[in-house]
């Protein structure tokens, strides 16, 4: 994968949502992962039946470090919403995915090499609250 993919991705899984139990960094796999509930910006049907969430597996691999600011690990009942996917190129092939989340909050992943899979795994299903989100 090369950074104009990972814009892409980075459109797909824009205004996910996951609980913080949901992320799960396998240090030994050097593997990062998150169950996301995220927004279906690509159904074009939005205008003949509700807006559409499905649940999809984030899976960074080559993680090295995994380091994160703003959000509080140990509080089990945290929601957060991630704004955007980007990478930071390093020295040959290297360097840091960000994962910016709402509110000021952010994840950083050294990485050896960029290797982001993003796969629904459910069905789509009616979003909760029934809107699009809005970013005004």
């Amino acid at each position: 994968m090369d950074p104009e993919d990972l814009q892409v991705v980075s459109s797909l899984a824009q205004d996910a949502i996951f609980p913080i139990t949901e992320m799960t960094w396998r240090a030994a796999e050097r593997r990062f992962a998150i169950l996301i509930n995220r927004f279906r910006w690509e159904d074009q049907g939005r205008d003949r039946h509700a807006p559409e969430r499905v649940q999809s597996l984030l899976v960074i691999d080559n993680v090295l470090r995994v380091a994160s600011q703003g959000i509080d690990r140990n509080d089990r009942d945290t929601v957060l919403s991630l704004l955007s996917v980007t990478f930071e190129p390093g020295e040959e092939g290297s360097g840091h995915l960000i994962l910016t989340l709402a509110g000021d909050g952010a994840i950083r992943l050294e990485i050896e090499a960029l290797d982001v899979t993003l796969k629904d795994v459910t069905r789509p299903y009616r979003a909760p609250s029934g809107k699009v989100p809005d970013h005004s």
